[in-house]
C-alpha cells in the first residue's frame, strides 16, 4: 500500500479503471477514493481515503455515521462527506424490493397505462411500449407530437427505443383528438410498416391502439396485425 502511494498517479484506481481494470477488484479504500475524487493540499486522495476506513472499518460503519461525523476525517470535509453518502444510499436503495408491476397483457390495460399521458392532448402524440417477454413494461416513451390532425412516426424511432431497452416486443399507441376511434389509411399504414419492420429486427409489434379521453380501439382486434 505504501509502495501505492510512492508510484503516485498512474497507480491511481480511477486510472486503473480507464485502462480496463475491473472496478469490482478494488479494494473498499480505492473505491472511496474514486468517489471523493482528491485529496488535500498535503495528502493525497489515497491517504485520505485509507483514513476513512481505518475510523469507520466498514461500508456498514460509514452509513450509520452522520455526514459531519465522517467531514471531521482530515482531508475529507463535508462535501466528500456528502458524495460518500450519497454512494452509500445509492447502494441501499438497490437492496429496496421493486414495486411489482402487473403486466401489459390487454389493450384496455395499455389504455388505462397512457390515458393519464395522452388525456386531453390537442395533438396527437405517438407513445411506444418497449415489453419484455412477460409483458412488463420496460420503457414508456413519447416519441412523436404532430399537428392537430395527425403525427408522423418512423420505424427507426420505434425499434431504437426497443434496441436500447433489450426489449422483447413493442406496442405503439396514439391519441385521435377528435374522439372518432376510426383508423385513418395512414393509421393502417404506420401499423402494418411497424409490423413488418419489427419482423425484420426480431421485436415484434403486439399491437396499436388508437386512444381518445374515454375510448380505445385496438388495430389488432380489428384484424390489422397479423397473428
Amino acid at each position: 500500500m505504501t509502495e501505492l502511494l510512492k508510484n503516485g498517479i498512474q497507480d491511481m484506481p480511477l486510472q486503473r479503471c480507464e485502462k480496463g481494470e475491473d472496478i469490482r477488484v478494488l479494494a473498499d479504500y480505492e473505491l472511496v477514493a474514486i468517489i471523493i475524487g482528491t485529496g488535500s493540499r498535503s495528502r493525497n486522495v489515497l491517504e485520505v481515503s485509507m483514513d476513512v476506513m481505518k475510523q469507520f472499518v466498514c461500508v456498514d460503519d460509514m452509513y450509520q455515521a452522520g455526514i459531519r461525523e465522517m467531514a471531521s476525517v482530515s482531508g475529507l470535509g463535508i462535501k466528500k462527506a456528502i458524495r460518500l453518502q450519497a454512494s452509500i444510499e445509492l447502494g441501499r436503495r438497490l437492496l429496496l424490493p421493486r414495486e411489482v408491476v402487473p403486466p401489459v397483457d390487454c389493450p384496455q390495460k395499455v389504455w388505462r397505462l397512457l390515458h393519464g399521458e395522452m388525456a386531453c392532448s390537442r395533438k396527437e402524440e405517438f407513445w411506444v411500449l418497449v415489453l419484455n417477454n412477460k409483458n412488463h413494461v420496460l420503457r414508456k416513451t413519447r416519441v412523436s407530437v404532430g399537428t392537430v390532425s395527425e403525427t408522423i412516426v418512423h420505424p427507426r424511432e420505434i425499434f431504437r427505443e426497443a434496441i436500447r431497452e433489450s426489449g422483447s416486443s413493442v406496442i405503439v399507441a396514439h391519441n385521435h383528438p377528435s374522439g372518432i376511434l376510426t383508423p385513418s389509411p395512414h393509421d393502417i399504414h404506420t401499423t402494418r410498416r411497424l409490423h413488418e419492420a419489427g419482423k425484420l429486427v426480431g421485436i415484434p409489434l403486439i399491437d396499436h391502439l388508437i386512444v381518445s379521453n374515454t375510448s380505445y380501439l385496438s388495430l389488432k382486434e380489428e384484424g390489422y396485425i397479423p397473428e
